[in-house]
């Protein structure tokens, strides 16, 4: 089973706002077994328009990754990141396949 990962793009405009959001979405997090990868740090754009902070969040599968999104309680959650900053997030299903030598 492919696993599944959030990737979002996040500026934030109101820290405290989006620490309660941090607060808020551990327990959604928490309950679909998401483990972040990235979460903020140092980055480079080098191609393209992105925001200030990545996230890849990484599930034990797609549907977990799906889930988790729509569960009431990340609903309850994302409602505080939309008063604290914008974001772009897309859920993606992990790659199972062949590897470059």
């Amino acid at each position: 089973m492919a696993k599944g990962y959030w990737i979002g793009h996040v500026d934030i405009s109101d820290l405290d706002g989006y620490k309660k959001y941090q607060e808020a979405n551990a327990k959604p997090f928490a309950k679909y077994g998401a483990k972040f990868l990235v979460r903020g740090g140092e980055s480079e754009i080098v191609e393209g328009e992105f925001r200030s902070r990545s996230v890849i969040i990484e599930f034990g599968s797609y549907e977990d990754a799906v889930n988790c999104y729509h569960s009431e309680d990340y609903q309850s959650a994302k409602l505080l990141r939309e008063n604290a900053g914008k974001a772009n997030i897309i859920i993606v299903e992990g790659y199972g396949g062949p590897q470059p030598a």
